[in-house]
């Protein structure tokens, strides 16, 4: 229960983090698209700022529930940051939900609850070697990349949306080596961590990932690149999970095709979610484009 509780507190407090950050990028110069630069620029709006602080709360809880659950339990109860966002902005847009609103929230409310019961997430198993575990994180790592480079040739709501999935699948892994510093510091302590790879690893994920939402969120409305990253983070998480972390899932056929189904019904409830008129338009649809490239 607790797991639970930790687990959704962060999905709340990343969900509001997102919208606000959403808010203020669209008021960032247009030049400093993936550049360090943005952040320097964001980091002077009060709203940004709030947004920043939920979201680094939101990790924080995160990473507590990883420290004692499992990834493949704890991804799927993050992946409901858009039910979260999706509240504060309808409180801000006054838009009703609807149809659309409701089965988005149905379709990612019985995803979850499918996949948990289904899988039956458990720890306990062996961890990968050394072979296998930088096999499934350079998979992982590289198609961020694929996905980062594929964008720039995009028009502005693929490029926005090819950049969310790409922030999602290193939010994913940067997850998953959270849940292996946890172990190093229960295991060895916090010596031991120190002189470790994975927290420097954890750093660098988590501010490349930053500069990529930021991007996505600067060029284009929340709806283009938020499903993108919902999406991608939990699967990411349950696939380095399983990969390398030695996370355990029911392998039977009834099994395997409810998680399947899980999975779907989760991604197509954050598609409907996130592209609900609720979620705040950014620059491409409040401004022509010369004149946003021009500020």
């Amino acid at each position: 229960m607790a797991v639970f509780l930790l687990g959704l507190s962060a999905a709340c407090c990343l969900g509001f983090g997102f919208v606000l950050q959403q808010r203020a990028a669209t008021r960032a110069p247009l030049a400093d698209f993936l550049s360090f630069r943005l952040l320097l620029d964001l980091i002077h709006m009060p709203d940004w700022l709030l947004g920043v602080a939920l979201m680094v709360c939101g990790q924080v809880l995160g990473a507590v529930a990883l420290a004692y659950g499992e990834v493949s339990l704890v991804e799927p109860l993050t992946a409901t940051n858009l039910l979260f966002a999706m509240v504060l902005s309808r409180r801000l847009t006054g838009q009703p939900l609807g149809w659309n609103g409701w089965t988005g929230v149905a379709l990612l409310a019985l995803g979850v609850t499918a996949f948990i019961v289904a899988g039956r997430p458990a720890g306990g198993g062996a961890p990968a070697g050394a072979l296998r575990h930088w096999l499934v994180f350079g998979i992982v790592a590289g198609l961020a990349l694929l996905l980062t480079l594929k964008a720039r040739r995009l028009p502005r709501s693929g490029e926005a949306a090819l950049l969310g999935l790409a922030a999602g699948l290193l939010y994913g892994l940067q997850d998953s080596l959270t849940r292996v510093c946890g172990q190093i510091v229960q295991d060895d302590g916090l010596g031991v961590l120190a002189v470790s790879w994975q927290p420097y690893a954890v750093g660098v994920l988590g501010l490349t990932g930053m500069l990529l939402v930021q991007s996505a969120f600067e060029m284009a409305p929340l709806r283009m690149s938020l499903p993108s990253l919902t999406a991608a983070q939990p699967i990411a998480g349950i696939v380095c999970g399983v990969g390398f972390l030695g996370d355990r899932l029911r392998f039977t056929a009834g099994a395997l095709a409810v998680e399947a189904a899980g999975l779907a019904s989760i991604v197509a409830g954050v598609v409907l979610l996130g592209s609900h008129p609720a979620m705040p338009a950014g620059v491409a649809e409040e401004e022509p484009v010369g004149a946003a490239r021009l500020r």
